[in-house]
């Protein structure tokens, strides 16, 4: 059982999960198809554009920078609470199912988390010009 799960998490789950998302899109991509054969079968134009992936707007400097502050401060959180969890197992306050694996989740969830929170100032730092100038022209 101890070997089962870890192997469940790493490989069966983000397989599946790879596989989910490439149906979905497999799946647009041939209902897509399908509308455009039974136009053009039966002699309407089509228009190209409507089958065109839906366009996001492009995110501003600032959200850019937001986004990775809400997920440093995520991983950090979550990386604090496993390295929490894995200390109080190992000194025999609480039981908790695989801590050993805890230290290991909760080190890389604490550096990355860390790196996030880096990355956030220092791009907060070094693009400070930029998002002024950003904010500036969608005032307009």
């Amino acid at each position: 059982m101890d070997v089962i799960v870890p192997i469940f998490v790493c490989v069966i789950l983000p397989v599946a999960i790879v596989w989910l998302v490439m149906r979905a899109r497999q799946n647009e991509t041939d209902k897509k198809a399908e509308i455009m054969i039974k136009a053009i079968e039966a002699g309407v134009s089509v228009d190209m554009d409507s089958f065109q992936a839906a366009r996001k707007t492009p995110k501003t400097i600032k959200q850019d920078l937001l986004e990775k502050l809400t997920g440093g401060c995520i991983t950090f959180l979550m990386g604090v609470t496993f390295l929490t969890l894995a200390i109080l197992r190992n000194v025999g306050v609480i039981k908790v199912w695989m801590g050993h694996y805890m230290f290991l989740a909760g080190g890389i969830l604490l550096a990355v988390g860390l790196g996030l929170f880096i990355s956030y100032f220092a791009g907060k730092k070094m693009l400070a010009k930029e998002i002024e100038a950003e904010e500036k022209s969608l005032e307009k």
